[in-house]
């Protein structure tokens, strides 16, 4: 179980949660740009998760060899329990969509609504090779090299190097055992996202994406175009981690979304895709 989350700000129990999700690799610390803003409006809750950033166990938990997206959504479940948080508005960036995804999935009743910043829905041929290679090799590559390998291929234009920086020297602080677990998730990545994107949700969705995501965009846009409950915002000049290279336009348009939610149609008369100009 997670014992500590990075940060809380409650400001007024009337007032909506905003959960933020990191992914593998990451921390809390990416959420850096949106913190000082969400909190003005939102109760806020950063989550470091297991093994990341500042987030603690039981040792029956560190003695796991292996993690699955159900255990490590439990873990968020039952920080939000410790808290009274009944029901958030869900944020995350690239793997921290899939738990948010799984987190709808199996506790509906949680969800408010789901911001997918860098959302991850397939694998394409590259990524599968990757998952492959990183399988191959992580018992014997150092896992930060592995790492630098996946953020430069993941984000490897000019503009991009802030937010492989980001990534990489918050990767440095995991152990290579830590790394092997989570990598061994990749396992299961392509039936859950296969499910996700079979069975959507009655659940207001959000993809922030960035137009140089090359990995990852174009089944974004098929998805949102099948399902009638999804908006896409497409943000020019970006990659993979929004949050951190356009903050100001994803943070602009999150609250935007958060703030229409009253109005939301499923019917498919809201679906459209926004084109944003760079910061």
């Amino acid at each position: 179980m997670l014992e500590t989350y990075k940060y809380i700000n409650k400001r007024n129990p009337n007032v909506d949660w905003v959960v933020f999700v990191h992914g593998a690799g990451g921390s809390s610390s990416i959420w850096y740009k949106q913190l000082r803003h969400f909190k003005q409006y939102f109760n806020v809750l950063l989550l470091d998760l297991r093994g990341h950033g500042n987030s603690q166990f039981k040792i029956k938990d560190t003695l796991q060899d292996r993690y699955t997206f159900d255990m490590v959504s439990q873990d968020i479940i039952e920080v939000l329990d410790t808290h009274n948080i009944a029901q958030a508005h869900f944020v995350g960036i690239s793997l921290g969509t899939i738990l948010i995804r799984n987190i709808a999935e199996e506790h509906p009743e949680r969800v408010k609504s789901m911001i997918m910043g860098g959302a991850i829905m397939k694998m394409n041929f590259r990524s599968r090779f990757l998952m492959r290679l990183g399988n191959i090799t992580k018992s014997v590559v150092p896992y930060i090299l592995l790492y630098k390998l996946f953020a430069f291929i993941i984000m490897p234009r000019r503009n991009h190097k802030r937010s492989r920086s980001l990534f990489v020297n918050e990767a440095k602080k995991l152990c290579q055992k830590e790394f092997i677990r989570w990598f061994r998730l990749t396992a299961d990545i392509n039936p859950l996202l296969k499910l996700f994107r079979q069975k959507p949700l009655n659940i207001p969705s959000f993809y922030v994406m960035g137009e140089q995501d090359h990995l990852f965009l174009p089944t974004i846009k098929e998805i949102t175009k099948a399902h009638h409950s999804a908006r896409l915002s497409i943000i020019k000049n970006c990659g993979h981690v929004v949050n951190v290279e356009q903050a100001r336009i994803f943070n602009e348009q999150v609250q935007e979304f958060i703030n229409n939610l009253p109005n939301f149609e499923h019917d498919g008369s809201v679906k459209h895709e926004i084109k944003a100009k760079p910061a």
